[in-house]
């Protein structure tokens, strides 16, 4: 199963229990609207997929995991709805990804920052690599990483979270995101893939039920996250009309 066109690529394959989905785009594999929510329907689809006991997401390249949001949608937002509905792709992924019936692991091969660092929070393992340094800028263009931050927060903690907030100036590294347990394993680029498939193959072959049980368990004390997630969205979504927010992002784009 692929999708490929302006907005990004989106590919998926299905192999002993194991679902790999892919995600890329030009642009530093940063998240369209479009692709946000092809890559929300995927996750959909999986969970109730019988044949698939474990999700690998991950992304095209070797330098960027992911970039977070477009910019270029950003500087279309022309009123608090549109700004909303935006930031909204975000929230739809990441509680598609809590209410999913599969365990997802990622695999990080190289940066992350805002969004990005959101999907990864999402994620019930992280498997990464040396390179895979992360970073939350928003604050630097005016608005916060405030539909990300329950997602965050929940796995490094509110105290790291801020930190990585107020220093979004400040990339993290690797080995930083690893004591803070955004990622679980930390692994050389030569040594990714084989540690993902030696992980995911010994959790697919585990009885289903157990890992939906455990899966129900990880994620308990979330449920608020539906409405919690869009009323965080509507918040950045005024944020990102404002003239610090316009001004930034153009200096970004250059």
């Amino acid at each position: 199963m692929s999708s490929k066109n302006k907005t990004g690529s989106l590919q998926t394959t299905i192999h002993n229990a194991v679902a790999t989905v892919q995600f890329g785009h030009p642009a530093s594999n940063s998240f369209p609207r479009d692709l946000l929510n092809r890559l929300t329907s995927e996750i959909n689809s999986l969970s109730t997929h019988s044949d698939v006991s474990v999700i690998v997401l991950q992304s095209e390249g070797d330098k960027v995991f992911c970039s977070g949001a477009s910019f270029d949608e950003l500087l279309e937002v022309e009123n608090e709805e549109q700004g909303t509905e935006f930031f909204s792709g975000f929230a739809h992924l990441i509680n598609a990804m809590r209410n999913c019936s599969k365990l997802i692991i990622a695999r990080v091969q190289g940066k992350a920052v805002g969004g990005g660092v959101g999907i990864i929070a999402a994620c019930d393992y992280a498997l990464a690599t040396p390179e895979s340094a992360v970073k939350l800028s928003e604050l630097a263009i005016g608005i916060g990483p405030f539909v990300i931050e329950p997602a965050v927060s929940r796995k490094i903690g509110k105290s790291a979270m801020t930190l990585m907030t107020l220093e979004g100036h400040e990339w993290k590294s690797a080995e930083w995101a690893l004591q803070n347990k955004l990622f679980s394993a930390v692994h050389t680029a030569n040594e990714l893939d084989n540690a993902v498939e030696t992980f995911v193959q010994k959790l697919s072959s585990y009885n289903p039920e157990a890992l939906l049980e455990m899966k129900k368990i990880i994620w308990e004390g979330t449920e608020l996250w539906e409405s919690l997630l869009v009323e965080r969205a509507a918040i950045t979504g005024k944020l990102v009309l404002s003239d610090f927010t316009r001004k930034a992002l153009l200096e970004f784009k250059k």
